[in-house]
């Protein structure tokens, strides 16, 4: 453990970080696999609402730096093939 004062503050805050980051980036993973169950039914309907919350939730990670740009950008690009495909 630190002994500065600011290091220890430091290490407070990268593991409040690190934990949203984990939350957020366990979010993304639920509302990806949910989106794939969609599809996999075969549920229209469901599908287009799991992929327009899947893109926002994308985009918002991504703005927030927690996963970068492209890989979000690529991940909704593979979520909207497989929407198409359905149609």
């Amino acid at each position: 453990m630190a002994n500065i004062k600011s290091a220890k503050k430091r290490a407070l805050t990268n593991e409040k970080r690190r934990l949203r980051n984990k939350m957020v980036k366990t979010n993304l993973k639920t509302t990806e696999k949910q989106f794939l169950a969609a599809v996999a039914e075969g549920d229209v309907e469901k599908a287009q609402s799991g992929y327009r919350l899947a893109s926002k939730k994308f985009d918002m990670a991504a703005s927030k730096g927690i996963i970068h740009k492209n890989a979000a950008n690529r991940k909704k690009s593979k979520l909207a093939k497989k929407l198409n495909a359905m149609a």
